[in-house]
């Protein structure tokens, strides 16, 4: 005998915590399904747990690595052990408030794996839950490449950053090889080295992020890693893997020339895949694409009408991003969208804000160059260096560029890349402008509090127009 619920949820994460809300605020019953730990990738191994071993590190650095003249770096001691502590008590405080303590009343959460049974129907470790509406939000997993040797060696993935499971790395590694030039190689790369270990990223392609952002990023935060002292291999195609000794060994073929790079620990970074493949989903009739992504339409409905499917999951489908802050949106659209009654929401996925955590910090929204001209836009972009922010100059920090894309026609901004100081916190400000169809003029005629890194963003419009380098403080 199944147990009935309005909704049944595949899956504990963010994304489904905000359907459960949903549902529970329509006075409907929700039940979700949780094969590790309550709360999914973002509070226990991503995003939580992540930044905040990259702030410690970014402390540790700071103080080793002073900016200033007059001040000199001392000793500072790192205990690993009581780091990793300290970030395993942040997490359980954060789970137990804002994701255990929601599970009562009209929202239940069953533990196990989850596999359907039929269109209505799951199972969850023999026990079986019907729903009058489901909702796919079991999110993401690496990916491993087919690497020959890597099933015979151990490796680290994303995971190492799990708490209360066996993955969770809990002493620090001498030396780190790691294969991927992504955002999870440069956040957890720069975090590693800068806790001491001696670190090598190997990307296949010849810049980093070479997908999806602007080359002139890449470039930028390349030369910040390697000024750092990371070492830096791209055009690397791992051929193989093995153990040896105490180190991994990868061969690595580099402008045609095999080279062997060795570390105490291997790190694989080489994306994400949605998890579809182990529920069972052609009992229920649902589509996937060949990614194994979900297809849903704009309402987030997949070929099922009573099914729903939002979040990593769906991947890139309606344009949308594996983020914490998307899954989050669209899960609460998905649960009112099936039980409200209401007409549909469509989703929104043209302005999604998104930041690397590395220092400096990484943030783009909108079109990058080469998106806008396959739009059919005739393209006005510029690229200027930090060093021509004052904020950025008063406190010594001019790593980094900011690149503006705009209509060269009606100079509406299409997009915003920035590698610097607080871009995480910058590009909310291009974000909103860009959901309102702001133009290089609106920058330029927006006060900015003097100095700060937003000023960035009019310092670069005014680039449209004039050279800022010949401009003085705040002139336009």
């Amino acid at each position: 005998m199944a147990a009935n619920f309005d909704l049944v949820i595949l899956g504990s994460g963010s994304t489904a915590f905000a359907a459960a809300l949903a549902a529970q605020e329509l006075g409907k019953t929700a039940v979700m399904t949780e094969e590790r730990v309550i709360g999914g990738t973002c509070v226990n191994r991503g995003c939580l747990p992540s930044k905040n071993l990259i702030e410690a590190a970014k402390l540790l650095h700071d103080a080793r690595n002073p900016r200033y003249p007059g001040i000199s770096s001392g000793p500072v001691q790192l205990d690993f052990a009581t780091l990793i502590q300290q970030k395993d008590e942040v997490v359980h405080g954060y789970r137990k408030k804002k994701y255990e303590s929601l599970v009562n009343g009209s929202i239940s959460i069953e533990k196990g794996h989850v596999e359907f049974l039929d269109p209505h129907t799951v199972e969850v470790n023999g026990k079986r839950l019907h729903g009058g509406k489901l909702l796919i939000a079991t999110g993401s997993r690496p990916v491993i490449p087919a690497i020959d040797g890597l099933d015979h060696v151990p490796y680290l993935t994303s995971d190492l950053l799990s708490v209360d499971e066996q993955m969770e790395l809990r002493e620090l590694p001498r030396s780190l090889l790691i294969i991927g030039g992504g955002y999870i190689a440069l956040e957890l790369g720069q975090m590693f080295y800068r806790f001491g270990a001696d670190v090598t990223i190997l990307d296949r392609n010849q810049q980093l992020l070479a997908h999806g952002y602007e080359p002139e990023v890449g470039q930028s935060i390349g030369k910040v890693f390697t000024d750092e002292g990371i070492r830096v291999v791209t055009g690397a195609s791992v051929l193989s893997v093995r153990q040896e000794g105490n180190e991994v060994v990868a061969t690595v073929l580099v402008g045609g020339t095999q080279r062997q790079y060795r570390a105490e620990k291997l790190l694989v970074t080489t994306g994400r895949r949605a998890n579809t493949d182990s529920i069972a989903i052609g009992r229920a009739g649902v589509v996937v694409n060949g990614k194994g992504e979900v297809e849903v339409d704009k309402h987030l409905r997949t070929n099922v009408p009573h099914i729903y499917a939002a979040g990593d999951v769906i991947g890139q489908v309606q344009e949308s991003r594996m983020a914490t802050p998307v899954g989050s949106q669209d899960g609460g659209i998905a649960a009112r969208n099936a039980l409200s009654g209401k007409e549909p929401q469509a989703v929104n996925h043209r302005v999604i804000p998104r930041a690397i955590f590395t220092d400096p910090q990484i943030a783009v929204v909108g079109m990058t160059e080469v998106e806008a001209i396959a739009a059919g836009h005739a393209c006005w972009c510029n690229t200027i260096p930090m060093s021509l922010v004052p904020r950025a100059g008063a406190i010594r920090d001019t790593r980094g560029i900011i690149k503006m894309v705009a209509d060269a026609g009606s100079n509406e901004v299409l997009g915003v890349s920035m590698v610097g100081v607080n871009a995480g916190e910058v590009i909310h400000e291009a974000a909103m402008a860009l959901r309102f169809h702001a133009t290089v003029h609106d920058f330029i005629d927006q006060l900015h509090v003097y100095p700060t890194m937003a000023e960035a963003l009019k310092i670069v419009a005014i680039s449209r127009f004039k050279d800022p380098s010949k401009l003085s403080c705040c002139a336009e």
